[in-house]
């Protein structure tokens, strides 16, 4: 685990092109232990380019990133699995005719062992729904039964089989992309707490958002994204919304971009 206070995950100097439009154009983003850290900034920002390669769906053309102060290099999402980031993206990736129980253990199931030790073919559905229980209740999540297939859920209900599943693997750190997009009041609110349950089980959080009063709701430190660099870092007690939208916009600097303007 990171040191108090030293980053937990860093990205320094990170470029992303696609032919002749730059995505990434030098950024920087930390994420201490323990804390919700928050990305925002217009269209076209660079926001979901840059959780992409510290997810491993792009790798950067250039720049570092670094977990828990070592070089790490994703060449697909698997990689970022394998070292305990897990990744909750808009579209939830959920399989709908499946079971919650099958959705949390997907592309991990559970199966039957032989009487010499030797793993069958068949699935333990039984184990995979016990422990999908297991970790529903710690975060809190009601549903009727983990045999309910995720096409027969509210759009809470799947936001909280993907965050289940998420926090049920992930070892180091959890990024969550537009998490409560579409979602209406009640269901956005279980979202949040669901959010914060992630959070208190000791997972720091990543929370891209175009929902500024959640943002400030939320997250312990705010990164402010424009033109594909990160040009400020602020916190709710620093700043008001008003003030993160100015800096979004370019209305007012940044400090980061003061501080590195030639």
């Amino acid at each position: 685990m990171s040191a108090a206070g030293a980053p937990l995950l860093e990205a320094h100097g990170l470029v992303k092109r696609f032919g002749h439009v730059t995505a990434l154009a030098g950024a920087d983003f930390d994420l201490l232990p323990g804390e919700i850290s928050a990305i925002i900034g217009d269209n076209g920002a660079g926001k979901s380019t840059l959780i992409k390669t510290l997810s491993g769906a792009l790798q950067p053309d250039a720049g570092e990133i670094r977990l828990d102060g070592e070089h790490a290099s994703f060449r697909s999402p698997r990689d970022a699995r394998q070292v305990g980031i897990e990744t909750v993206y808009q579209d939830l990736a959920v399989a709908p005719a499946l079971d919650i129980a099958a959705n949390v253990f997907l592309g991990r199931e559970q199966r039957h062992r032989g009487l010499l030790g030797g793993v069958l073919r068949l699935l333990d559905k039984g184990a995979m729904r016990r422990e999908a229980e297991h970790h529903f209740a710690e975060l809190g999540i009601r549903v009727q039964s983990m045999t309910t297939p995720v096409e027969g859920l509210s759009g809470g209900q799947r936001q909280g089989v993907a965050v289940a599943r998420a926090a049920a693997w992930a070892r180091r750190l959890v990024i969550m992309d537009e998490p409560t997009a579409a979602l209406g009041v009640k269901e956005t609110g279980q979202v949040l707490d669901l959010i914060r349950r992630v959070r208190e089980r000791g997972l720091p959080v990543i929370l891209i958002s175009h929902d500024m009063p959640h943002v400030f709701e939320l997250a312990d430190r705010i990164h402010i994204m424009r033109l594909g660099r990160r040009v400020d870092v602020v916190t709710p007690q620093t700043h008001t919304m008003a003030e993160a939208v100015a800096i979004m916009t370019g209305a007012t600097p940044g400090e980061l971009e003061l501080r590195h303007a030639p």
